[in-house]
């Protein structure tokens, strides 16, 4: 059995799919920038968020301690209410803060593989530039 002839490719399709590839690296360009800047926004907003958490923790844990003591030394309803309310408290923003975190790495983790595909992508498009440069003069 013949093989069949493989077609060589004309200027038209090299042309056309040159063209195609220029502008999906020019897409992915301005989407990794976007998306760099809005990650790198949500990183600032959960770092911000997770400095006030742990501040507030460290505070209830304190008032907590404290709380236990005068129920230990006085117990009466309101200490122990107090005691009640600041453990109550206290785990409600240990729930948020572990969360929090979790979101924080998560974020983190992406806005770094999105940092390196910018690198890539701009590496490229120097590439190209420089190529296009110099096959122009």
């Amino acid at each position: 059995m013949a093989k069949a002839k493989k077609a060589v490719a004309k200027s038209s399709f090299v042309e056309k799919n040159l063209q195609t590839a220029l502008e999906k690296l020019a897409v992915a360009t301005a989407a990794v920038d976007k998306a760099v800047t809005v990650r790198a926004a949500d990183a600032k907003r959960n770092l911000t968020a997770v400095k006030r958490l742990t501040k507030r923790k460290a505070a209830l844990t304190k008032r907590k301690k404290l709380a236990a003591g005068r129920v230990k030394k006085a117990s009466s309803v309101e200490t122990r209410g107090a005691l009640r309310t600041v453990t109550k408290d206290l785990a409600a923003t240990t729930k948020e803060l572990t969360k929090l975190r979790a979101a924080k790495a998560a974020n983190a983790e992406e806005l770094k593989a999105l940092k390196a595909s910018q690198r890539r992508i701009k590496g490229y498009n120097k590439g190209i530039a420089q190529t296009d440069r110099a096959l122009n003069k």
